[in-house]
């Protein structure tokens, strides 16, 4: 018998043990956040904990989302696009073959957490219908002082005792999740999805957050604008001119009537900051200034589901991304539990929007909002941070990434086949983002779709088509490696790339349409009941 010395012995068990082993996966996910909206994305917002994982991590660059709320959410949770599987346009049932994220990883041996917003209506119930072990899910959202509907573990919740902020109770149950994961599952890999609602409107915030922005916006929306992007050069985030503000976009949004509730410093467009009066000026400023507290908020509650990972010893093998589900929004309407003109902005008793202004600051130096897909709308922060996976420190990956991209990402690490799909599966659209984690090199695919209300975009390498529903859906043609800021439209000048690329579009989202299957008959109203939404 051979005898190997013992060191070499406990070199094999622990090399086959750090083989075996599999990671944590948390991910934490923004509301309405714009990609310069972070510190470390070229913002003056205190976001010190996000910047620490960006600096212990990774910065993609060009990472893309589909321009609203719930489709980016349908996508993170299934793996694919929301065309695919009913989300959008919404047909209110996932075709059968769908299965989420915590239902593909339960058979590989991990529990999954979910806290926040949901908003993927084809799947109500988190926990029963999504395969989540526990769930607190903030079920109307139109308050961040007030939660209308909270439910733990898909049942309802009373109305809580004393203050309760939105941002401070998602991360008080995502602590309580990992804390009883530690307890009871210790050893067992983990997936938690911490879903904020901040800084989605309406913007509300505590005073003493709000107190540290009180004078910082008073400079106005083209001050802010230009020295976040001049801090975005010089962090190498972006290498392409500054776009202009477009003060003809309309908040896309509400109506005019809203202003008349919402009072005379309010107005639906990015107009000249100068061209405003006094009263609006202070006003825009003020609304900023609550959405810059909210976003602060937002990462402190960051630092201690961090520190709770730390707690429990998770933190060097635990994936962490973060990421917006949107551009910053230009919406104004009121809503909810409506708006009070005599109370304090940002307090529970307002209901106010960013608007078209702030969200241009909040999308520098990008063009448009949420709901389109130039972009301001799709293009959001994302970092990856993983301390025994990932050996970069502060590295950019320039490598153009999407939300389609998180499932395939997970479940490669987590030692799952990315190809075996159920019965009628179409294969996953994304790409596995796992080699850009070891150097910046581009990931290989063929394109990037988007359709959302009828604004239409394509990417291919380096050149993007986009077409926006109130511009008459004309498509337009960008060289994004030079422009990002979409300001030098080449349709003219190159209109058989715009014909071949226009062609694929339409193939795919007849396509994508169809995977869905067909769309299901709306119920009719019984008697005496409601119709369902």
């Amino acid at each position: 018998m051979i005898r190997l010395p013992v060191f070499f012995l406990l070199f094999i068990c622990a090399t086959l043990h750090a083989a075996s082993a599999k990671p944590n996966f948390v991910i934490i996910l923004a509301d309405d956040l714009g990609y310069s909206d972070l510190g470390c994305y070229g913002s003056e917002i205190a976001t010190p904990n996000l910047d620490k994982l960006a600096a212990g991590g990774l910065r993609f660059t060009q990472f893309y989302n589909t321009a609203r709320c719930w489709p980016t959410r349908s996508v993170l949770m299934t793996g694919h696009y929301a065309q695919q599987i009913g989300m959008d346009p919404q047909y209110g049932k996932f075709p059968a073959w769908v299965r989420t994220l915590p239902q593909r990883l339960a058979p590989l041996g991990y529990r999954s957490y979910h806290s926040g917003k949901w908003h993927v209506g084809n799947t109500p119930r988190v926990v029963a219908d999504a395969g989540f072990d526990h769930s607190y899910h903030v079920a109307k959202q139109d308050n961040h002082f007030h939660p209308q509907r909270h439910e733990l573990d898909d049942k309802p919740l009373p109305e809580p005792e004393g203050q309760w902020y939105s941002s401070i109770a998602i991360a008080d149950h995502a602590i309580d999740f990992l804390k009883e994961h530690a307890q009871q599952h210790a050893g067992t890999p983990f997936f938690s999805y911490v879903a904020f609602t901040a800084p989605h409107f309406p913007i509300q915030a505590l005073p003493e957050d709000m107190a540290k922005y009180k004078d910082t916006y008073t400079q106005g929306w083209p001050k802010t604008r230009a020295a976040r992007f001049e801090r975005q050069k010089q962090l190498g985030l972006v290498a392409t001119t500054l776009s202009d503000p477009e003060p003809q976009i309309t908040a896309p949004s509400g109506k005019e009537s809203d202003l008349e509730i919402l009072g005379s410093g309010e107005t639906r467009h990015a107009v000249p900051w100068d061209s405003l009066t006094s009263e609006q000026k202070k006003f825009q400023a003020t609304k900023e200034a609550i959405h810059a507290a909210m976003i602060d908020r937002l990462d402190q509650e960051v630092g201690r589901v961090l520190a709770q990972l730390k707690a429990m010893n998770a933190y060097e093998d635990t994936l962490i991304l973060f990421l917006s589900d949107n551009g910053a929004s230009a919406e104004i309407m009121v809503r909810g539990l409506g708006h009070d003109k005599a109370a304090p902005m940002g307090a529970a008793e307002s209901y106010l929007c960013l608007g078209p202004g702030g969200s241009t600051v909040s999308n520098t130096p990008f063009r448009r909002h949420k709901i389109w897909v130039h972009e301001g709308g799709i293009s959001t922060p994302f970092i990856a941070h993983w301390p025994q996976g990932i050996s970069a420190k502060g590295d950019l990956r320039h490598t153009p990434g999407h939300v389609i991209d998180i499932v395939p990402t997970i479940l490669t690490l987590a030692g799952g086949d990315v190809s075996a799909m159920p019965d009628n599966a179409p294969p996953f659209p994304g790409r596995s983002l796992v080699p850009a984690f070891a150097k910046d090199e581009t990931i290989s695919r063929d394109f990037l779709f988007w359709h959302h209300s009828g604004n239409r975009a394509l990417r291919e390498g380096d050149w993007k088509i986009v077409s926006a529903a109130d511009n008459g859906n004309a498509w337009e043609l960008y060289n994004l490696t030079t422009d990002r800021a979409e300001s030098n439209n080449l349709a003219a000048k190159e209109p058989e790339r715009v014909k071949a690329m226009a062609e694929r579009w339409e193939k795919l989202d007849k396509e994508y349409v169809a995977q869905a299957g067909p769309k299901p008959e709306p119920k009719k109203k019984g008697k005496g009941k409601k119709a369902e939404e």
